[in-house]
């Protein structure tokens, strides 16, 4: 092994440590899985431009060592799209906690990268679908994913799209209100997490669980992506949250099981969001 691979697989596995740290999990797979998948081999040949604070600075060289830190990376640049921040991700992982043999619908693949973290770490006999709305996107992404057997690229839209039963939903595209059929694939059980922009100004992670009736929801940290096609329509949205209001919320209800009531703090046509416990 060369000095050059034996420095890379250092740095790499320094970036996995601080991946598992940033998870809040003490799940070991989640080190393990970030320290598997390389993340150069999701991206365009370098050198690379990466994204601090709205502002592109090219690494120095092709050197892979330079992508193992909490940077964007960007994938294209004339639609904004990028490989996603490690420590947001991680910490997204480690709350829905992917399970061996477990079914994972991402929403918004991307070039791949976290499709095969996730792929990893629902092994063996668990399985990542990923939809990809951007085609040339969802291409890259499939042929980046080919060492991964179980993990799949879909190049359709996930708004008007249905998909199978799924223990996690993973949406990496900003959202007025998850479509009702997301939630309505969610096992018992089930695990979605996604970011909620109901209003210009408010950009959080929700991760959400379903439950018996409902779903239990809690926000994970602030999260501002590029907005879902066909999910951000601010004008469907009947009552919008103030910015106090989203980072207060505690669980989710579906309109046709139950009406909103004095605890609604955003509502929707098929959903609402209250200030309440599930009880």
């Amino acid at each position: 092994m060369s000095k050059r691979q034996t420095r890379l697989d250092d740095v790499r596995t320094h970036y996995a440590r601080q991946m598992a740290a940033m998870s809040g999990s003490r799940d070991p797979r989640i080190e393990r899985a970030f320290d598997l998948v390389p993340r150069e081999a999701f991206l365009p040949p370098g050198p690379w431009q990466v994204v601090v604070n709205n502002q592109r600075i090219p690494t120095p060289t092709a050197d892979p060592a330079f992508l193992y830190q909490n940077v964007l990376v960007a994938i294209d640049r004339d639609k904004g799209i990028n490989n996603g921040e490690p420590f947001l991700h991680a910490a997204w992982i480690g709350a829905v906690a992917p399970q061996p043999g477990e079914t994972v619908t991402q929403i918004g693949a991307g070039g791949g990268y976290y499709t095969a973290v996730l792929a990893v770490l629902v092994l063996p006999d668990g399985t990542v679908t990923g939809f990809e709305i951007d085609a040339d996107l969802a291409a890259d992404a499939a042929a980046n994913l080919k060492p991964f057997d179980n993990a799949t690229i879909i190049a359709v839209d996930a708004v008007t799209s249905a998909f199978s039963p799924s223990d996690i939903i993973y949406v990496n595209a900003g959202v007025v209100a998850p479509p009702l059929h997301w939630l309505k694939a969610l096992k018992p059980g089930g695990r979605i997490v996604f970011p909620w922009r109901p209003a210009e100004n408010i950009g959080v992670a929700v991760l959400a669980r379903r439950a018996k009736r409902g779903f239990s929801a809690r926000v994970l940290s602030s999260a501002w992506f590029i907005p879902c096609a066909g999910a951000s329509d601010y004008h469907v949205t009947r009552r919008q949250p103030t910015p106090a209001e989203a980072r207060h919320i505690k669980s989710i209800f579906l309109a046709q099981e139950r009406p909103p009531d004095e605890t609604a703090v955003a509502v929707y046509p098929d959903l609402w969001f209250s200030s309440a416990n599930l009880t």
